[in-house]
C-alpha cells in the first residue's frame, strides 16, 4: 500500500511538472490584425505658379503630408489643406453674401506593388483680381445721380483640375498648364513626392 501512495504521488508530480518541462513554442512573429494595411508616410509639394507672358507673377508652393497605403487602389479618407479669405459680394438691399477665395487641396496616394506612388489630387484655387462698379439705386428720387454712389464688387478668378499621377520619389512633373480666356495669364502645375524618412 505504501507503494502505490507513492507511485500516484509520483504520477501526480510528473503530471504536474510535464508542462513546465516541454520545450517552448517558438514566439509567433507580430501579426498585424486583419484589414490593417501598412503605409508609407510621404509628403507632396504642390507649387502653383501664374505667369503672365514670360513674366512669373507669383509662385505658391503647398506642402501635405500623406500615410500612403502600401495597395493597389485607393484606401481611406483624402488629406484635405483648405486656405484663403471670405470675401464679401453686394446682393443688393444692404445685403451681403460671403465667397471662400483662396486655394483648396485634396490629396491622396498609393504606394503601388511596382514600388511607385499614385497620387490622386483635387486642386482649386480662386483669387480677386480687380473689381466692377456697380451702381446703388437712389432711396430718394430728389437725390442727384452722383450722390447714389457705386458699390466695388470683386471679379473672382477660378481654376480646378483633378489628377491622378504615377510618380517615382523624388521625381518633379510639371502636371498642368492652363491659359486664363480673359487676362491670358498661365497657370502651371508642378508636383514632386518624396518618401518622410
Amino acid at each position: 500500500m505504501k507503494t502505490s501512495a507513492i507511485h500516484v504521488a509520483s504520477v501526480l508530480l510528473l503530471g504536474m511538472l510535464l508542462p513546465v518541462c516541454r520545450a517552448q513554442d517558438k514566439p509567433k512573429p507580430e501579426e498585424k490584425p486583419k484589414g490593417e494595411v501598412s503605409t508609407t508616410p510621404v509628403k507632396a509639394l504642390i507649387v502653383f505658379t501664374e505667369y503672365d507672358g514670360d513674366r512669373k507673377i507669383k509662385s505658391l508652393p503647398y506642402t501635405l503630408y500623406i500615410n500612403a497605403p502600401d495597395a493597389s487602389d485607393w484606401r481611406g479618407p483624402a488629406t484635405k489643406l483648405r486656405v484663403g479669405s471670405r470675401v464679401p459680394v453686394y446682393t443688393g438691399k444692404d445685403q451681403f453674401s460671403y465667397f471662400d477665395v483662396g486655394t483648396n487641396i485634396d490629396a491622396r496616394a498609393v504606394h503601388t506593388p511596382e514600388g511607385r506612388f499614385l497620387l490622386g489630387l483635387g486642386l482649386e484655387r480662386s483669387w480677386v483680381e480687380g473689381d466692377v462698379a456697380i451702381p446703388v439705386t437712389k432711396t430718394d428720387p430728389a437725390q442727384p445721380e452722383a450722390a447714389a454712389g457705386h458699390f466695388r464688387e470683386p471679379v473672382v478668378r477660378q481654376f480646378r483640375c483633378d489628377l491622378e499621377l504615377k510618380l517615382r520619389e523624388g521625381q518633379v512633373m510639371e502636371s498642368t498648364m492652363a491659359t486664363d480666356p480673359l487676362s491670358g495669364k498661365v497657370m502651371k502645375v508642378e508636383v514632386s513626392l518624396s518618401i518622410v524618412k
